[in-house]
């Protein structure tokens, strides 16, 4: 079953997909492994390779978080999301363990997203990916309208 908790750390019964494979998706950051975060995003995902745990334990602590969770407890998958809760939202460090891969956890958990963001009505929610597309667009993403109007300051000069 999957099932998500608001930022109170209560469980929203309205996102139970009854699955009943044992996997369960929370938003409730003291239940997040950071440290295994850390060593995903910093030794695993190409967009964060050396990310120092400094600054995942800032990123997560200024960001909605999504965990899932094995069976087992043990946290699987993790995705963030910087937001404002009004207009805007950035989905970013989606990552699934390599022994979770394959079983839909990365589309269940951008579904999980979408469904968590929705009563906010955010005019725009963007992500960035290389070869997820097909995922995203599962889930409802579609490419940018009209990316000559967007424009980037980056750190990456």
């Amino acid at each position: 079953m999957t099932t998500t908790r608001g930022e109170d750390g209560n469980r929203d019964k309205s996102k139970g997909s009854g699955r009943g494979d044992g996997y369960a998706i929370d938003t409730d950051p003291g239940r997040l492994d950071v440290g295994l975060v850390h060593h995903w995003l910093s030794t695993d995902a190409f967009w964060a390779l050396g990310r120092s745990r400094a600054t995942v334990e800032r990123s997560i602590g200024g960001s909605l978080n999504f965990g899932v969770y094995g069976p087992d407890g043990g946290q699987v998958a993790y995705a963030r999301v910087v937001t404002d809760r009004a207009t805007f939202a950035w989905l970013c460090d989606v990552y699934v363990a390599p022994a979770h891969r394959g079983r839909g956890l990365g589309a269940r958990l951008a579904t999980a997203v979408r469904d968590h963001l929705a009563p906010y009505e955010l005019k725009r929610t963007m992500l960035a990916t290389v070869d997820a597309h097909e995922l995203y667009a599962k889930v409802g993403f579609v490419p940018v309208p009209d990316p000559e109007l967007l424009m980037i300051l980056s750190s990456e000069r």
